[in-house]
């Protein structure tokens, strides 16, 4: 393990020095601010759009002198999608690099080992794009940079299942599927609390393993049940099998969808292409509507030079902006306190709301947002999957909730995946 973190260390970031041509703060002690990172394996495809915001982030932080009067760099190691990996990352981190601040990891499966070892140092973290991590710990200084709300498991399934009571006089029964990993599991335990209010009979409820290759038997299995609605909970690998397993054995519910991750990665999308018309889903951000703010297209423009070069998501709309506002977010409190302290900044995000490039955010319990930011979508009349496709986002229509809705949802699922 030492080895290979050795060999994975990367100061100030290698994604995007292309970009770096914006004057930087200068001092002789920065400060560090360090984070493990999915730049490898399963989850790598959004890793390094998390990466590469938080370097635009560091980078304009430092062209306006930096936090503090000092430059900001970034120490940051691969974890490889791999939850053993980060308590050794995080321990090096803070005992080794001896970083000021922490941010991060990204992603559930990450975030929630990441958290006994910072608790244990007493550090504070903003985690990326995790759901619910810190749901059993509770420790007061870890922060969610995720737009769940304050009840992130069910958040979730909410929208879809809002969506689901409109037609419940035509939906009776339910089949639900998701990994057996720390994100997929929490929300499918949210979907199954808001299922208890719910009219819906489930007829389907089982888990598979992370590194399944072959989802065939698992769709027949759900299709030989004949349910209503499906609904989903998948990392982008599995994201890709089930949806294209459902195409190939034929799987109509009248209602499909729920949390399958990889269909916030643009080029899963582009991959999939028509296979994903019909499709309702979660997804973290879109910058649809008055969300296209000035601040958050200039960090899109810069990201979309920075993936070009780097071949990673060419549009960034769904995930960057949320490692973009973690470090603002660090910023701020830091800026405000004038400290480096992680109790003092912790005491200070919990009493007070932060702008960001994805909206004004309090914190609340476990450090989750006090007001839900989540939304679902419809893919709908998608073609050929080319980029075009997905770049002014005609296709991506923002169904829930009705404040953020860009269009109506096309029912059932039959007719959608037709449009």
């Amino acid at each position: 393990m030492t080895n290979m973190i050795g060999r994975r260390a990367v100061l100030l970031g290698t994604l995007g020095t292309a970009a770096l041509s914006i004057p930087r703060a200068r001092a002789a002690n920065p400060i560090k601010v360090g984070c493990s990172m999915a730049l490898t394996g399963g989850v790598a495809g959004i890793g390094k759009q998390v990466l590469a915001a938080l370097q635009i982030w560091r980078d304009d932080v430092n062209a306006k002198g930096g936090l503090l009067g000092r430059p900001v760099d970034l120490v940051f190691y691969d974890d490889q999608s791999n939850p053993s990996n980060v308590p050794p990352i995080y321990t090096k981190l803070m005992e080794v690099d001896k970083v000021d601040l922490l941010i991060g990891p990204y992603a559930t499966n990450m975030v929630a080992p990441a958290i006994p070892v910072i608790a244990a140092h007493n550090m504070m973290t903003i985690g990326i794009l995790a759901n619910a991590a810190n749901s059993k710990f509770h420790y007061p200084r870890y922060f969610s940079m995720l737009g769940s709300g304050p009840d992130p498991e069910k958040s979730f399934s909410t929208g879809f299942f809002d969506i689901a009571l409109q037609h419940k006089d035509d939906l009776k029964t339910i089949a639900i599927v998701g990994a057996d990993a720390e994100f997929a599991q929490n929300a499918i335990a949210g979907a199954r609390t808001n299922l208890k209010t719910l009219p819906f009979s489930v007829v389907y409820d089982r888990s598979y393993p992370p590194d399944t290759q072959d989802f065939s038997p698992i769709v027949r299995a759900i299709a030989a049940m004949k349910p209503d609605i499906v609904y989903g909970a998948a990392y982008p690998p599995d994201t890709i099998g089930l949806i294209r397993a459902a195409n190939e054995v034929g799987l109509t519910p009248k209602l499909f969808g729920g949390a399958f991750i990889g269909l916030i990665i643009t080029t899963v999308k582009m991959q999939l292409g028509p296979l994903i018309n019909g499709i309702i889903n979660t997804s973290a951000f879109l910058p649809a509507g008055k969300m296209m703010t000035p601040e958050l297209k200039s960090m899109l423009t810069r990201y979309q030079v920075i993936a070009a070069q780097e071949k990673i998501d060419p549009l960034g709309y769904g995930t960057p902006p949320f490692g973009y506002a973690a470090g603002q977010t660090l910023a701020e409190a830091v800026t405000a306190t004038n400290s480096l302290d992680p109790d003092t900044l912790a005491q200070w995000l919990h009493a007070h709301t932060v702008h960001t490039v994805v909206g004004d955010i309090a914190f609340g319990k476990d450090g989750e947002w006090t007001q839900s930011g989540a939304f679902f979508e419809q893919f709908q009349h998608i073609k050929t999957g080319s980029l075009d496709e997905f770049r002014d986002l005609t296709h991506d229509i923002v169904v829930w909730p009705d404040a953020k809705k860009t269009g109506d949802v096309i029912y059932p699922y039959a007719v959608a995946k037709k449009a």
